[in-house]
């Protein structure tokens, strides 16, 4: 681990990995809190570094103190799932298998539910760390595959790692994007046209409003990667992004990239977030049937994933299918009791159905959820809109 000022998030993450490893190594690049001291209490071998500027050589280092046969490699804001340290295991134990590529998921991203990442792998001595801020072991891996063909990577398909860091609330507090911004700046200078950077800026730039630059860099990045098998998920991430930059003014174009993006060969979950833009589109353009098929293979295959059952109740109360959109709602509070817009569609849904203390009980529950997430306007907007329909009971206001 490389850490720096995390002493309210690394306890559970290194809680999550008891009894899966066999040692700890925690690389603090500075920290001014207790983090030294959690990740001691823990049981971790601690060391300082300076902060090197960028992530792959601090992840080098840290690399260079392991004396374990594997290496499992996390960030203080993730968590190892105890339902897959047995499958890891069992994988682990294969010897051919060099690298287990991990599906990390996302949780409160709004776009893309799932990534892959490469964070376990066989202590081989030339695997490292390459590429700046989102640095990762792929480059040095295909060079040894390269000259040791006999080794195998292999893909743990069901959810590994739970990650918060992207979720919108965490990324306003944090400088992430700059950060991001000034690191694939300086590499795409030195890597015209690269790929991975266009990936990554070009996303960037879409996010923050910069259409015009960021839809030119997801082209040039499409134009150098056009061998799709040789690095789908880095192809993947263009073609999501540039869906995402198209989708208002250009839904055609849109449409194209994301079913180009689910053609490339991987998981569904890893591929999760084209498919959800990808039957979003088509239910604004009234392609229903297309729009709740892709939605509910996702439902199936990720049934975990809030988002996902929420978008099936949209669809299915635009169908016109009230039992299905109110248990869609349903699953998705389950899974995502403080999501306001689904309480509010599930309102309104049992409005249409007669259900008014149901209607009540969960527009009243939206208005809070609202206020209490500092979203005033909304819930006020909500309570007068509701006002003409509801009478709402005044002690849950």
């Amino acid at each position: 681990m490389i850490v720096r000022n995390e002493e309210s998030r690394l306890g559970s993450c290194l809680a999550s990995v008891k009894g899966f490893v066999d040692e700890i190594v925690v690389l603090d690049t500075g920290s001014t809190d207790a983090t030294v001291a959690v990740a001691k209490a823990a049981g971790a071998q601690v060391e300082q570094l300076p902060w090197p500027g960028d992530f792959a050589p601090a992840r080098n280092a840290a690399l260079n103190l392991i004396k374990g046969d594997w290496v499992l490699v996390l960030d203080a804001d993730e968590q190892l799932r105890a339902e897959a340290i047995p499958d890891l295991r069992e994988l682990m134990a294969q010897q051919d298998v060099l690298v287990v590529n991990l599906l990390r998921f996302e949780q409160g991203a709004t776009m893309a539910p799932y990534s892959s990442v490469s964070r376990l792998f066989r202590r081989h001595q030339r695997i490292r760390w390459s590429r700046p801020y989102h640095s990762m072991i792929d480059d040095s891996v295909r060079e040894i595959l390269n000259d040791e063909p006999d080794w195998r990577i292999v893909d743990y398909v069901e959810p590994a790692l739970l990650h918060e860091g992207y979720r919108p609330d965490l990324l306003q507090r944090s400088n992430k994007s700059q950060r991001l911004r000034i690191a694939m700046e300086a590499w795409l200078a030195e890597h015209p046209c690269d790929p991975y950077a266009c990936a990554k800026l070009g996303a960037l730039e879409v996010a923050e409003g910069q259409k015009e630059r960021g839809i030119k860099l997801l082209r040039q990045g499409l134009e150098q990667n056009k061998e799709t098998t040789a690095n789908p998920i880095e192809r993947y991430e263009l073609l999501l992004h540039l869906g995402i930059a198209l989708c208002q003014d250009d839904p055609k174009v849109a449409i194209k990239a994301y079913r180009e993006a689910l053609d490339l060969p991987m998981d569904i979950r890893a591929s999760l977030g084209a498919r959800l833009n990808l039957a979003g589109l088509l239910m604004q353009q009234e392609q229903l049937d297309e729009a709740i098929a892709l939605t509910t293979t996702a439902t199936q295959q990720a049934p975990e994933v809030a988002i996902a059952w929420y978008n099936l109740g949209l669809m299915q109360r635009r169908r016109g299918d009230l039992v299905a959109a109110l248990q869609a709602y349903e699953q998705s509070k389950q899974l995502n009791p403080e999501h306001a817009e689904t309480h509010q569609n599930q309102a309104v849904a049992m409005l249409v159905a007669g259900d008014i203390n149901g209607a009540r009980n969960n527009f009243n529950k939206a208005i809070a959820l609202l206020h209490d997430q500092g979203r005033n306007e909304e819930s006020e907007r909500l309570r007068n809109q509701v006002a003409g329909m509801v009478k709402l009971d005044q002690e849950n206001r």
